[in-house]
C-alpha cells in the first residue's frame, strides 16, 4: 500500500524522512567525487609537463646580413627603362657630372618628383624645386622628361628624357 503525499500547515508537500536521509547521503559523496576528479586532473597536468619539458640548450643565431638595395629594380618599379640617357640636344651639364634619369612622378604642372641618379651613384628621388649635386635644381617634370637648371626660374640647362619603351615580346 502506498502511503499518501503528507501536506503541512502552510499547503507545501512534505518530504518524508527516508527521502530527505537519501538526498543527505549523496552530497558528500558527488563532493568528494569531484575533489577525486581535480586532484586527478592537476597530477595528470603536472605529469605531463614534467615528462614534456626538455633541457634549454641555446641556440647560435648569426647576425642578419645587411639589406642590399637594388636600385634597377626600385627605377623599373617607377617606370625607367634599363638604360636612361641625356636628350640629344641638351646643353652638357656644367662641372662634368653626369646625371640619368631612372623615373619620374608628374603629380601636376608644379609639382612632381624625378628620380635621378648622379656620376653613377645609385638613384634617389628629388622634388621639383630641390638641389641636386653639381649644383643643378630640378625645375620641372613631365611624363617622360626633367628639366634641371641653375636656379628655379632660369633657363633650363640640361633635360633629361627617358627612352622611350620597348613593346612588350608576346
Amino acid at each position: 500500500m502506498k502511503k499518501a503525499p503528507a501536506f503541512g500547515h502552510s499547503g507545501f508537500l512534505m518530504e518524508s524522512p527516508a527521502a530527505l536521509q537519501n538526498t543527505s547521503r549523496r552530497g558528500p559523496a558527488l563532493v568528494a567525487g569531484v575533489l577525486w576528479l581535480a586532484a586527478g586532473l592537476s597530477a595528470g597536468y603536472w605529469a605531463l609537463q614534467a615528462l614534456g619539458r626538455s633541457p634549454v640548450t641555446p641556440l647560435a643565431v648569426a647576425a642578419p646580413a645587411p639589406i642590399q638595395v637594388d636600385s634597377l629594380a626600385v627605377a623599373r618599379v617607377l617606370g625607367a627603362q634599363p638604360v636612361a640617357s641625356a636628350a640629344p640636344n641638351a646643353p652638357a651639364a656644367p662641372t662634368g657630372t653626369q646625371y640619368q634619369l631612372q623615373g619620374v612622378v608628374a603629380a601636376s604642372a608644379a609639382g612632381g618628383a624625378a628620380l635621378i641618379a648622379v656620376n653613377g651613384q645609385p638613384p634617389r628621388p628629388y622634388r621639383v624645386g630641390a638641389s641636386l649635386e653639381g649644383g643643378l635644381v630640378l625645375q620641372a617634370v613631365s611624363r617622360r622628361s626633367a628639366r634641371l637648371g641653375a636656379s628655379m626660374n632660369g633657363p633650363a640647362t640640361v633635360e633629361l628624357t627617358l627612352p622611350e619603351s620597348a613593346p612588350a615580346p608576346s
